[in-house]
């Protein structure tokens, strides 16, 4: 049985950062299987004690360690957070005295600072991509896919979803990612929703033998995870996409930060400034 661990990420802002920086860590523990929740906006004594509860509730119900990881600032609050019987990770405070140590000054321990040295406008821009394509993801509102600067595109499982967060997160890009469906791939030609945003979609591929291999994980034995059924829906997705005339990539053993170049340089998006 695969030991499973509570995480919280706790912030006194939206929690990107101690999410993206978390799950980073915490995927250096594959054997390990976590359970994320998200507190965001605790920039209030009241506010972490509230989060302070809702954590030791966790801790008290589960039979493993939980696990916190913090970009709280503020002392006081901090402290608060850090007297669960958690374990606590705050990222800052691992980072700043160090810093600290070697620019020979004081940080500022001010919270969300972050936007007003990197300028206001670039902060609510990548916060806007980040929601967009959270928003967006797995199929959701294709509505508003006019409004994305690229949609991905490929079966289930290809590496849509963290490449749609990594290019809104690094390049302030807003990112739909639309799933193939048998439907879709039966018909042969591109779902409605996608024929109007033609000029936005890329393709994305992967090898049949490690698409298998990750949706056997999902769901063991399965014909979805079967490789002859991974053949053949990629088999039919990189028709759909020739015949669409789309740009493809393949995912397999390439990085997703390779990925994310690759698309921006074809799609001519060039990297936004401030990101």
């Amino acid at each position: 049985m695969i030991e499973k661990h509570i995480v919280f990420f706790v912030s006194d802002r939206t929690g990107l950062t101690a999410e993206s920086y978390g799950r980073s860590l915490l995927a250096q523990f594959p054997d390990l299987e976590f359970e994320s929740r998200k507190i965001a906006f605790v920039d209030s004594e009241s506010k972490a004690r509230l989060a302070a509860d809702e954590i030791e509730r966790a801790r008290s119900g589960s039979d493993t360690q939980v696990v916190v990881v913090s970009t709280l600032v503020e002392a006081t609050i901090r402290d608060i957070v850090e007297s669960t019987s958690a374990c606590v990770i705050n990222l800052f405070s691992a980072f700043i005295a160090p810093l600290e140590d070697c620019l020979g000054h004081n940080s500022a321990h001010t919270l969300g600072i972050s936007k007003s040295i990197f300028g206001d406008a670039d902060y609510q821009h990548r916060i806007d991509a980040i929601e967009y394509s959270l928003a967006h993801d797995d199929g959701l509102r294709p509505d508003q896919y006019d409004q994305a600067d690229i949609v991905l595109v490929g079966v289930s499982r290809c590496g849509k979803t963290p490449s749609s967060l990594y290019l809104a997160m690094n390049f302030s890009l807003k990112v739909a990612n639309y799933p193939l469906t048998e439907e879709d791939l039966g018909d042969e030609v591109l779902p409605a929703c996608l024929r109007s945003v033609r000029q936005k979609l890329v393709g994305l591929m992967i090898g049949s033998g490690q698409l298998s291999s990750i949706r056997e994980q999902r769901r063991p034995g399965s014909d979805y995870a079967s490789l002859v059924n991974c053949q053949n829906e990629l088999r039919a997705a990189n028709a759909l996409f020739r015949t669409a005339g789309i740009p493809v990539f393949d995912t397999t053993e390439t990085s997703i930060e390779e990925i994310a170049g690759r698309v921006i340089k074809v799609m001519g998006l060039g990297r936004p400034s401030g990101g």
